[in-house]
């Protein structure tokens, strides 16, 4: 599946292992909120807003907290306003970084960024300096030991479904951004218990690296996604066998 690497692997892996559930539930509070200030709150008409919540709800968030996130960005209850930020970075090896940043705090956000990149061996790239080597792309993760590919590219192809493949155990079904939820839709309708599902970046190449190097750039990238004000993290990272 292009663009998916061992590093996205091992996010999702030390995403469920070890993320603090306090982090997590923040981070999707603060993209619920901004979502629906920028697109409205009714899910329907809003992609984004509905991504936000399809993930919240993934990670069991009461349905009050989404309510309150939703009644913040629209200006129903008084709330704290996030602005967007994104920065372009390499890492060691002349790995591509994107950090998307949502932050009451431009200049906390920014001096985090440059000290961990500092720290980590890496450097800030100026605009479009690698975001042009990263396409959207809709993902919708399945359990693969209760489905199997053939069930999920069945019930997805009408619908949009570009390609599968399975990682670790996990179906990625991959589709046009634009086409994410009604594939996600299609797949539910046949019964198939989707994950989670969300557009993504994912790079148009890899950069290969091993031993130290390699060790040196996810330390780098812990420590990025380590940051509160960083919401999302994208890399084109991967480890030599």
């Amino acid at each position: 599946m292009s663009g998916h690497n061992k590093w996205s692997t091992i996010k999702h892996k030390k995403g469920k292992a070890d993320a603090a559930r306090g982090k997590i539930f923040s981070r999707l509070v603060k993209e619920i909120s901004v979502a629906a200030r920028q697109g409205g709150g009714d899910v329907d008409m809003n992609p984004r807003l509905r991504v936000a919540v399809d993930a919240a709800r993934g990670q069991n968030m009461p349905n009050d907290n989404i309510e309150r996130a939703i009644k913040r960005g629209t200006g129903e209850l008084e709330g704290v306003t996030y602005e967007e930020m994104l920065y372009e970075a390499y890492g060691p090896g002349g790995v591509a970084i994107i950090i998307e940043v949502l932050t009451d705090n431009k200049n906390r956000a920014a001096a985090e960024i440059r000290h961990s990149l500092t720290k980590g061996g890496g450097s800030l790239g100026s605009k479009n300096s690698v975001a042009y080597l990263f396409n959207k792309q809709g993902q919708i993760c399945i359990d693969g030991t209760a489905h199997t590919e053939d069930e999920v590219l069945e019930a997805g192809l009408e619908a949009g479904l570009e390609d599968v493949a399975v990682v670790e155990e996990i179906i990625i079904a991959s589709t046009a951004p634009d086409d994410v939820f009604t594939v996600k839709d299609a797949m539910e309708a046949a019964g198939i218990k989707v994950i989670s599902s969300e557009v993504t970046k994912v790079p148009s190449n890899t950069v290969l690296l091993s031993g130290k190097e390699a060790i040196r750039t996810m330390k780098l990238l812990e420590a990025l996604e380590d940051i509160d004000d960083v919401q999302a993290l994208f890399s084109n990272f991967d480890m030599d066998d």
